[in-house]
């Protein structure tokens, strides 16, 4: 889906921020559960330090990578824009069999993601999603008015840009291509991975 709204407005809205909710209720039980789990056997300490070991391998620097590599190497950044998932899989990333559109942000259009029935997110590639990216605020606002939103994040921009929000489902993920940062051309493919974010991978920053 494609929005553009690029009016202003003075009504009062919920921000975008992302909930603590590491002393939550929810959390502590979470943790209670686990210790009884490993007391009765049903899994050992071992179990749950290789399931944590996977979950940090799945870091946003996985997309960061890909991205490095579409900018130095144009082969790449074809396949990449062609099929995100085998593109992905190229690189030793696995999607788990989900389809990965990749867009590119241009000098004429600047795309967003979001997930507005619950928290569609490509985590093999972007790690685990951000709070905010579950709340409510941003799910509801970043489709209504994008350009506010994206205001939040301090990312303007201008009115000679198209604003596109992509709506993430259980059958399709997407992650942005930014655009490269200018002065980069001497930069080594891991040092441009390094000038990539979580959230220019969103769409809500720029480079």
């Amino acid at each position: 889906m494609s929005h553009d709204h690029s009016h202003d407005h003075d009504h009062d809205h919920a921000p975008i921020e992302a909930e603590d909710t590491s002393n939550s209720d929810t959390a502590l039980l979470a943790d209670a559960l686990r210790l009884v789990l490993i007391e009765k056997g049903v899994f050992s300490a071992e179990d749950v330090q290789d399931q944590l070991t996977l979950m940090e391998s799945r870091s946003d620097r996985n997309g960061a990578t890909m991205i490095a590599r579409a900018w130095i190497d144009p082969s790449y950044k074809q396949a990449l824009l062609a099929d995100g998932a085998a593109a992905a899989s190229a690189m030793g990333f696995d999607t788990k069999g989900t389809p990965l559109v990749v867009l590119e942000n241009t000098d004429s259009v600047h795309n967003v993601v979001v997930c507005t029935l619950c928290s569609c997110y490509p985590v093999t590639l972007l790690g685990p999603s951000p709070e905010w990216y579950k709340s409510k605020a941003y799910r509801g606002r970043v489709v209504r008015d994008p350009r506010s939103v994206l205001r939040e994040f301090g990312t303007d921009i201008g009115a000679d840009r198209e604003v596109r929000v992509h709506d993430s489902t259980a059958d399709m993920r997407y992650m942005i291509m930014p655009r490269r940062p200018e002065n980069t051309v001497d930069l080594s493919e891991a040092a441009l991975a390094n000038l990539i974010t979580r959230n220019g991978l969103i769409g809500v920053t720029e480079l």
